[in-house]
């Protein structure tokens, strides 16, 4: 009777539980724009913490995938723009890791200070999927979801890992105040503690004096948003040189101020203009109009016969097109096709992109007439040691080319502005975001959004910027905070998980 008594209760205790995860999914969800509702980012941690605490390894892996999902599943609705079949996949793909990392949560749930080894396991979690496979995708970090909160300012002194660990380990110390509530003074300190760890990120000093540059920011439209964005042949780029010739005709009248460099931004001229002279005639007569350098975003054609090249040029009003910076971090399956020999064949979808991008291997810091920048193009934003690269190389402002006419109106440009407002702290720099149809932004080195566009609209931007040399303590420590706190975490748990072993095996 027992037996059978037990068997009816392990159903009743399993399924909560995994409506707990789906809930704890959801509410990770909400941390992220277009949503922005921070503080949920501290029970949800919490909340898996807890549900996972006395389970085998197999059980709180399937919460955390069911997590995983709840998470990813909405987060991520503007893949289906690409299709139905790529959205469910790249969820599953991404809840696999947060499955991994529940499953060490049992482990490290046993050891003293728990907190401290639970926040780490996400950081580790983080560093793996942004790694894996085929460069990772680090969307849905805890980071990216606290770009306008107390926690912010972590990015400071130890990047967006650091936020996430902050963020993590509030979580924790609220998982372990709710643990020990029946002993007053446990949980009091342990809900202080998970109070403290946001006001003492509001302690951390943001740098954001000095020399003051002036920058326009052409946002020239696209015919319509979605995978069919280009339209006619040279629209786009018509759309841009059109705005900027406004923007000439604005200066002569003086209308506006001459700003010192003026940004287009990615693919904004859709054809070569080293391979067709119209194209090329109509960027120069822009730029010669405006009368000050442009960072052209444009798509060249090579090298060879196979590949294109999403490309940033600087191109002069006096002697026309120099230094330039190729896209080191094309997107998988958009942008080039892996084992494309053995794919085309069952996915006919994959014939829209007939020759691969070309991955650049220089960082993109070019100057701009007086400034130097560090170009990123697109979601190379959401990688951290491409950020950095251009920082350490001596970048005084960062700009993001992007083009995210195929998402409009889905929530991918807000979330990705989030990551510029991320990356500003981090590093201590202006962020300048040109977007051929928005979300265009001027960013402070602070995170605070100073300007910014509509979607779907053509404008132009123009905001005076400082050009910042000093560096963050989290540039000078690059990737050290990010490993030394994963690594700490698995560590932890597969310790613990080793002496649990050993244990069994004396009883």
């Amino acid at each position: 009777m027992s037996t059978a008594g037990s068997g009816t209760r392990a159903p009743r205790a399993w399924w909560p539980r995994l409506l707990g995860s789906l809930a704890s999914g959801l509410l990770a969800t909400f941390t992220f724009p277009p949503y922005d509702l921070w503080p949920l980012a501290v029970p949800s941690v919490a909340l898996l913490t807890l549900l996972c605490r006395r389970q085998t390894a197999r059980r709180a892996a399937v919460l955390g995938l069911v997590h995983g999902v709840a998470m990813f599943l909405p987060l991520l609705t503007w893949m289906q723009v690409i299709g139905i079949d790529a959205w469910i996949a790249l969820t599953v793909l991404e809840a696999v890791f947060l499955a991994a990392m529940a499953a060490l949560l049992p482990a490290a749930l046993r050891l003293p200070v728990w907190p401290l080894w639970t926040a780490c396991l996400w950081v580790a979690q983080e560093l793996a999927r942004a790694t894996l496979p085929f460069g990772g995708f680090p969307w849905g970090r805890l980071a990216f979801g606290q770009t306008g909160s107390p926690f912010t300012p972590y990015a400071a002194w130890g990047g967006a890992p650091l936020v996430t660990f902050a963020t993590a380990l509030a979580g924790g110390l609220l998982a372990l105040a709710v643990l020990r509530r029946r002993s007053r003074p446990v949980a009091a300190g342990a809900a202080l503690a998970a109070l403290a760890v946001p006001v003492l990120g509001l302690g951390v000093p943001l740098p954001t004096a000095g020399p003051a540059t002036t920058a326009a920011l052409v946002q020239g439209g696209v015919a319509e948003a979605g995978l069919d964005f280009l339209g006619e042949r040279e629209e786009v780029l018509r759309n841009h040189v059109e705005a900027t010739e406004k923007l000439a005709e604005d200066i002569t009248a003086g209308r506006v101020a001459r700003p010192d460099v003026v940004i287009w931004p990615e693919n904004a001229s859709d054809i070569d203009p080293f391979t067709d002279s119209g194209a090329f005639d109509l960027i120069d007569g822009a730029v010669r109009a405006v009368g000050v350098p442009v960072l052209v975003g444009a798509v060249l054609d090579g090298p060879g016969p196979d590949y294109v090249s999403n490309t940033g040029i600087v191109w002069s009003p006096e002697t026309g097109p120099g230094d330039r910076y190729v896209k080191r971090h094309p997107v998988p399956f958009g942008e080039y096709i892996p084992f494309r020999d053995q794919l085309s064949g069952l996915i006919a979808r994959l014939e829209q992109i007939p020759r691969d991008f070309y991955a650049g291997s220089e960082p993109g810091v070019l100057d701009v007439g007086p400034v130097r920048v560090g170009d990123v193009i697109c979601f190379e934003i959401a990688y951290d040691g491409l950020v950095r690269d251009v920082v350490d190389e001596g970048a005084r402002v960062l700009v993001v080319q992007t083009n995210n006419a195929t998402y409009n109106n889905t929530g991918q440009p807000e979330q990705q502005l989030a990551m510029s407002r991320l990356r500003a702290v981090e590093h201590g720099r202006a962020v300048l975001v040109a977007a051929t149809s928005g979300i265009s932004a001027v960013v402070t080195p602070d995170g605070q959004v100073q300007a910014r566009s509509g979607e779907l609209t053509t404008e132009t931007l123009i905001a005076e910027v400082p050009m910042r040399s000093g560096r963050t303590v989290a540039t000078r420590l690059g990737r050290a905070p990010e490993w030394v706190l994963a690594g700490l975490g698995v560590v932890a748990a597969a310790w613990s998980a080793a002496g649990a072993r050993r244990a069994r095996r004396r009883v």
